[in-house]
């Protein structure tokens, strides 16, 4: 069976998962993907792991079109992705609407979790934002981050404090059986991102790679992408 490798980010996780047996039932491929952080993605290619196609966002699709890794003219975005607010399900949705409210909500919360604030693009985002607000150091005892936001969102779902809550990309939310979107990042905050899909130059099924890009952009999976959390 022929295999197409997938480098992607994680907040494209869901939707790929979605629509994996699909794909393999129409081409006869197995999808063989690895997801995380965007800076985790960008290393493996770099280091030369088998990639087909990357997920990543539009940014850095453009910077690596730039240097040859990822061939241009396959470029296709999905859409784009806010950052949202997060807990465990079936607790209390904290007032998360005004930079007021989400600074009271964190100073009360027992544990944040949220994705790498190196690596990933929302982990980024939201260390820059408690520190604006003033607070990144008396919450850092609090912090549980991980190496992408889908598994923050995983582990904040078994989470035992009795007041925790989580920070990623809106598609790692609902993606996530055991917790729920509060909202998104107050308008001051807020963070949009557009994540692309492309072929890499180095692909070896370039034709494969480019029919599962057509499906994961495609107009019949667009109301798919909607109700997971991607925008238009």
């Amino acid at each position: 069976m022929t295999t197409l490798h997938l480098l992607c980010a994680g907040a494209a996780q869901g939707l790929v998962k979605a629509l994996q047996e699909r794909f393999q039932a129409e081409t006869g491929a197995r999808l063989q993907a690895r997801f995380g952080a965007v800076g985790a993605m960008k290393d493996a290619l770099l280091a030369g792991e088998p990639c087909d196609v990357m997920v990543v966002t539009a940014a850095m699709v453009d910077s690596l079109c730039a240097e040859g890794r990822l061939r241009a003219e396959t470029r296709a975005a999905l859409g784009q992705v806010f950052t949202g607010v997060a807990v465990r399900a079936g607790t209390p949705h904290p007032d998360v609407a005004t930079p007021a409210g989400l600074k009271a909500a964190l100073l009360a919360c027992s544990d944040v979790y949220f994705p790498d604030a190196v690596r990933s693009t929302a982990g980024i985002h939201f260390a820059k934002v408690m520190a604006e607000m003033g607070i990144l150091e008396a919450l850092e005892p609090r912090f549980r981050t991980y190496p992408a936001g889908a598994i923050a969102m995983r582990e904040l779902a078994d989470a035992k404090g009795l007041a925790p809550i989580g920070c990623t990309q809106v598609t790692e939310i609902k993606y996530t059986p055991g917790v729920e979107l509060v909202g998104l990042l107050p308008t001051q905050f807020a963070l949009s991102t557009t994540y692309t899909a492309a072929v890499a130059a180095q692909a070896a099924e370039p034709a494969l790679a480019a029919a599962f890009i057509a499906l994961l952009v495609g107009e019949d999976t667009r109301m798919l992408r909607a109700d997971g959390g991607f925008d238009f």
